[in-house]
């Protein structure tokens, strides 16, 4: 990670970043971590489940209420995202909107340790407001990878990021395992540790983040306008949208890849919000064995974003996803079958290796595939791909298994089919003339190019 004296796009006169600013753009990947891994991966979805929603009297129907909220909350950022980022384009106010969602989100973390047993609406409020916060700022911090690398070291920096996410759902995990077990000693339940463990990941986030609104510039210049009035903003939001879905034919390559995401982000997705939810209804695993097998993936999945973008940047990014989504179907098959604590550690292991390796690699993608004076209004439509992704995947295993009486096998054959058609359609985009569709924004590309 090397400094840079080309410019960062023709919006900007900045060169790409230093190693500090690249670190801290990073640190963010780092800081959110802990909110996916503790409140839709281990702990708050179980909880969720099996302590506030419990009293429900059909088999199935916690599971589908958490998976409805999810699914809420990202219809929400599947309508505001590509407009967000348009108007973050057009303003340059990445990182003050950047803030924005942050705090948002440490809030709405913080505030789920008030959620009970039986208090099922405010815990899916606040699981909306904070999901959509959180990806809301997802969507405007990968905006800024254009602008602070080149296209040759996007894979490399977007998964050092993503592996360094990875340690930070580590020590935030770490953090609440040890509060778990020493609450447990004291003869303290669920519904005693639990929220402390929301405040735990709510701190880490927010310290965590603060070299991100320290050191990362804001690149981008604002677009001239008249009016600066939000009725204006959202107008022009939507104009410059509406500009990038009807030149598809141009960005062929990018909406390609952009319908590939979406199908295996179904299944990526559904792993990482029901994973542990099948492990302990399923496998009967404990809560102290899932946190610990999580803790493990973590660092599995760190290495497979770090090692993973090493190799995208030698062999490129459609071939790397490619051998990430194999990896993704084998885990799959082997969860169908699993009928013991080891078979879910072979499991969780080869979906860690896949899971770190494809969120990076595909960033990374959509970042080659972007103009660099429009960074957030694509990852706009990257974050749209994301949550339309969180939306199907989750849903189609909630509603088949709540159909099913509780069948968590038969729901979970759902994702196998999203891994195998999201290959397929991945194996049509021909990722060097996405590239040159950026480079030559007013030449017409040529099919075998």
């Amino acid at each position: 990670m090397t400094v840079k004296t080309t410019s960062a796009g023709p919006n900007s006169t900045a060169p790409y970043a230093e190693r500090r600013e690249l670190f801290a753009w990073a640190m963010y990947d780092f800081a959110n971590s802990g909110y996916t891994t503790v409140v839709f991966t281990t702990i708050f979805n179980v909880y969720f489940v099996g302590v506030v929603a419990a009293s429900l009297p059909d088999e199935g129907r916690a599971t589908f209420l958490w998976t409805l909220a999810l699914g809420i909350a990202n219809g929400i950022v599947l309508i505001s995202a590509p407009v967000l980022g348009a108007i973050a384009d057009h303003r340059a106010i990445k990182k003050r909107l950047l803030l924005f969602t942050t705090v948002g989100c440490v809030g709405g973390t913080a505030l789920l340790s008030l959620v009970g047993p039986g208090d099922i609406a405010l815990a899916m409020t606040l699981v909306v407001i904070s999901s959509v916060m959180f990806a809301s700022g997802e969507n405007l911090i990968s905006a800024f990878l254009p602008e602070i690398s080149s296209s040759e070291q996007m894979g490399r920096i977007s998964g050092f990021a993503w592996g360094l996410g990875y340690f930070g759902g580590i020590v935030s995990l770490g953090a609440c395992l040890a509060y778990i077990a020493w609450a447990e000693s004291q003869g303290h339940g669920a519904t005693d540790f639990v929220p402390v463990t929301l405040l735990i990941v709510a701190v880490i986030f927010a310290l965590s983040a603060a070299p991100t609104f320290i050191w990362l510039r804001e690149r981008a210049l604002p677009s001239p306008s008249q009016s600066s009035s939000l009725l204006t903003l959202v107008v022009d939001g939507w104009r410059r949208v509406d500009r990038t879905l009807r030149e598809t034919v141009r960005f062929k390559d990018l909406f390609r890849f952009l319908i590939s995401l979406t199908l295996f982000q179904c299944g990526i997705m559904t792993v990482i919000v029901l994973a542990a939810i099948y492990a302990t209804e399923v496998i009967g695993m404990s809560q102290q064995q899932v946190i610990i097998l999580v803790l493990v993936v973590n660092v599995t999945a760190a290495l497979g974003a770090v090692s993973f973008g090493v190799l995208q940047d030698k062999i490129g990014s459609v071939l790397t996803l490619a051998i990430t989504l194999l990896i993704w179907i084998i885990a799959v098959a082997v969860a169908y079958n699993a009928n013991t604590v080891e078979h879910m550690w072979l499991t969780g292991n080869l979906i860690g290796l896949a899971m770190g390796a494809a969120q990076a690699a595909g960033r990374a993608l959509v970042g080659q595939f972007t103009p660099p004076d429009r960074t957030a209004e694509f990852f706009g439509l990257w974050g749209l791909a994301m949550k339309l992704a969180a939306i199907i995947g989750p849903l189609s295993y909630g509603t088949i298994n709540y159909l099913a009486a509780g069948n968590h096998r038969l729901a979970l054959l759902s994702t196998l089919v999203f891994f195998i058609a999201g290959l397929g359609v991945l194996l049509t985009v021909r990722e060097q003339r996405g590239k040159q569709a950026v480079i030559e924004p007013r030449a017409e590309v040529l099919e075998n190019a």
